[in-house]
């Protein structure tokens, strides 16, 4: 009995009491199999009642349900000691199929949604990822930010944002990859208040692969858990991650989907999961419809209220992926180790929209060569280091690397939309390089050389300012000097000696 299908296809669900004693005896079979059949003989009792209640009425009533399930109360302590935790989380894309007007709608209206439930249910937590949409809270809506900070502190609204998106993990450079962790860590502190060390999960569901030195950059970072749903083959759910460093990090791999409802399946289930967790007996459901907004339903919140009261199935709770993390460090010994790349799927994305890629690997190189520049110079010559404007700039090119967006698998509104923003970070990275450069020029002792008198016949002034410059491809440089005689300081920004221009 699955509701979503159900309503897709015009059909009338099965009856509460029908649907609790089914799950129930799904349950207690694979139970007593675990267990060499001791419970059979109840479970044949409970069967009987059903099935002279079935002769009898061709229906299940309630009252014959209730009686079938006190066959099945002797298995209810063992049931128990079965737990899943359930994860509600928003699966919001950034500007996958749409624009960035949209993206802020969306993320706002869910929002909205999930304080409202958190409101209504009391017990109720949710979780969301990436910075770049509390950044969006932060600016578009002030009051609902007041709101989610005062959730946080409950301990209700878990935030798994260690990247400012969830990020493609192939192509990005490894120090922009580090930036994703130290720009959202630096954010969630100076605005919201959040403790840096305290997010540990890389929430990764939707990515489309998986480089193997996930581990290396992730554990650098202080991330030691890593949660995926796409690009490894085989049945592992619980694993251990490993870098050819021997660097490693615990990995929880999606079974069902990141955007799965919540259904009886999820309690009758967990004995596979178990097989596929080193035998860890706690399982976690991530819950919520998603993709354009959406989240956890009203839904999905009282079914599992509901199934919590059967007594012959497992313990089932709200709970948080921090707290299934820290259940699941009992069992790393137990695990498996994967030490190769996990890269099998959507490999079409890496080849195509080249120019958004191309534009990522140029803002990155100019980023970094830029931020050396401006270091040197604060350091040697006193200057100041416009961190914010770096920053901003980093913002600006991280959020390109949404694993719909740096890998072209989306619209042309968003391709677009990303092009301007590494533009701007860009423009940011050239201006603070070129003031590097031109406070070392002037640092340059050149008296020795001797200019021409004459000025009066040259017009490199203003025309050397960026005149001429072929196809816009060059950076234009305000001209130093005057005459014929030009001075030029030639700056190597890479981290080996070079003797070419």
């Amino acid at each position: 009995d699955k509701p979503e299908i159900n309503e897709r296809c015009g059909i009338t669900g099965m009856n509460p009491a029908a649907k609790r004693i089914l799950s129930e005896l799904n349950f207690s079979l694979q139970l007593s199999a675990r267990n060499d059949g001791i419970y059979d003989p109840m479970i044949a009792d409970a069967l009987e009642i059903l099935e002279k209640q079935i002769e009898a009425d061709e229906t299940l009533t309630r009252c014959a349900c209730m009686e079938a399930e006190k066959k099945l109360l002797a298995m209810q302590k063992e049931a128990k000691t079965y737990e899943v935790l359930y994860i509600g989380h928003a699966h919001i894309d950034m500007n996958w199929m749409w624009g960035w007007h949209e993206t802020v709608a969306i993320t706002l209206a869910t929002f909205r949604t999930m304080l409202n439930l958190m409101r209504e249910y009391p017990e109720f937590c949710f979780s969301q990822s990436q910075a770049s949409v509390y950044q969006i809270v932060e600016e578009y809506d002030s009051e609902m930010m007041a709101e989610i900070r005062q959730r946080i502190r409950e301990g209700r609204w878990e935030v798994t944002a260690s990247a400012w998106v969830e990020t493609d993990k192939n192509m990005p450079d490894t120090e922009a990859l580090l930036r994703h962790i130290q720009i959202t860590r630096e954010y969630l502190h100076t605005h919201w208040g959040i403790t840096p060390e305290s997010v540990k999960v890389d929430f990764s569901p939707d990515t489309f692969g998986h480089s193997r030195f996930v581990p290396e950059i992730n554990m650098f970072g202080g991330v030691p858990y890593y949660y995926h749903c796409r690009g490894l083959d085989g049945e592992m759910v619980l694993y251990r991650y490993r870098a050819p460093s021997g660097a490693e990090v615990l990995v929880y791999r999606e079974p069902y989907w990141y955007n799965s409802g919540v259904c009886p399946d999820n309690g009758t289930g967990v004995f596979e999961v178990e097989k596929r967790s080193g035998g860890m007996k706690t399982s976690m459901i991530v819950y919520g419809v998603g993709n354009h907004g959406g989240g956890v339903t009203r839904r999905d919140v009282e079914t599992m209220l509901e199934m919590r009261q059967w007594p012959v199935f497992p313990m089932l709770r709200f709970g948080t992926m921090h707290e299934y993390f820290m259940k699941a460090e009992a069992y790393r010994d137990r695990l498996p180790v994967v030490d190769h790349e996990l890269n099998t799927i959507f490999t079409g994305c890496y080849s195509t929209q080249s120019r958004i890629k191309r534009a990522n690997r140029m803002t990155e190189a100019a980023l970094l060569d830029a931020e050396r520049a401006s270091a040197l110079v604060s350091q040697r010559l006193g200057a100041p280091f416009a961190a914010e404007v770096f920053e901003k700039a980093w913002q600006k090119t991280l959020f390109t690397h949404f694993h719909d967006i740096l890998t072209g698998s989306c619209v042309q509104e968003s391709r677009e939309y990303a092009m301007a923003r590494l533009s701007e970070a860009l423009a940011f990275a050239q201006t603070q390089q070129n003031r590097a450069y031109e406070r070392w020029s002037y640092a340059v002792n050149t008296s020795m050389f001797v200019c021409d008198e004459c000025i009066s016949r040259s017009r490199a002034e203003g025309a050397g300012a960026g005149y001429g410059l072929p196809y816009y491809a060059g950076v234009p440089n305000p001209e130093r000097g005057a005459g014929l005689m030009r001075i030029f300081t030639v700056f190597n920004p890479s981290p080996i000696a070079r003797r070419e221009i």
